[in-house]
């Protein structure tokens, strides 16, 4: 198989909670388009498209000389939104990308997309990292997996179902990041078939890849990195940037 990887940010302006998140400036520049350069600086990508109904999207991201490729605007996740995007592009897997991540590593793509040439035939990965305290453990706004020892997932949830203590529960819960992975004819597949039941009750995408019986590998990285869901949350991707040796590096590349 040859191996072409590209990687694809969904977006939209449809935030109840944040509206316009995706375009709201960290110094001077949208939201999504810190995500995007700073996707550019992975060495194992080939490009990094946006994928978006909104035309304000598209027009600021191609302001910058970003790739652009406009989707309906019928769908309910991103998911099935990058496979509209990918379905004619030349490649063998699509890693996808949040628009609401600023704080994006591209060490962690590149950790990434090495899981995908070391087993090119998997059906799809998923960044994932460590369970800080009990509280976050019963968080319902981030999503949660169990993973056995080999490094597959299991099953995703909000809250835990387990009954042990936390002391227990982190060796084999991790937390669900924001960079996912597919094998491109098993994302068109997957997107293809019905939502699951769990899917749906939870809202958890992933659910439906372990519900339909296909593998999702569990890919661990560090740090995990908060992302941007409410107004406040601005400020803490700032402070983060300042207080960050790797994030004011990063963001000095970008700016550039």
């Amino acid at each position: 198989m040859k191996i072409k990887i590209v990687a694809v940010i969904p977006a939209h302006l449809a935030s109840v909670r944040f509206p316009n998140k995706i375009l709201f400036e960290f110094h001077g520049i949208p939201m999504i388009e810190h995500v995007r350069r700073r996707a550019l600086l992975s060495n194992a990508i080939s490009d990094v498209i946006v994928a978006t109904c909104d035309q304000k999207i598209a027009d600021a991201v191609r302001g910058y000389g970003g790739n652009v490729i406009m989707t309906a605007n019928t769908h309910k996740n991103g998911t099935t939104r990058v496979a509209e995007a990918v379905k004619d592009i030349d490649c063998s897997h699509v890693v996808l990308l949040q628009g609401d991540e600023p704080l994006l590593l591209p060490r962690h793509i590149d950790t990434f997309t090495q899981e995908i040439l070391n087993n090119p035939d998997g059906d799809s990965w998923n960044a994932t990292g460590p369970i800080k305290s009990e509280e976050e453990l019963d968080r319902h706004s981030f999503v949660k997996c169990s993973v056995s020892p080999d490094e597959n997932i299991m099953h995703c949830f909000r809250r835990s179902p387990c009954y042990s203590n936390f002391d227990t529960q982190k060796q084999f819960v991790r937390k669900i990041l924001g960079i996912i992975a597919y094998r491109k004819d098993f994302l068109l597949h997957i997107t293809s078939l019905p939502a699951s039941p769990i899917e749906e009750a939870e809202f958890i995408e992933q659910m439906r890849i372990l519900e339909n019986g296909f593998s999702l590998r569990s890919v661990p990285v560090s740090p995990s990195l908060p992302s941007v869901n409410e107004p406040e949350e601005a400020d803490i991707i700032l402070k983060y940037i300042e207080d960050t040796s790797e994030q004011k590096i990063l963001l000095e590349k970008i700016l550039k």
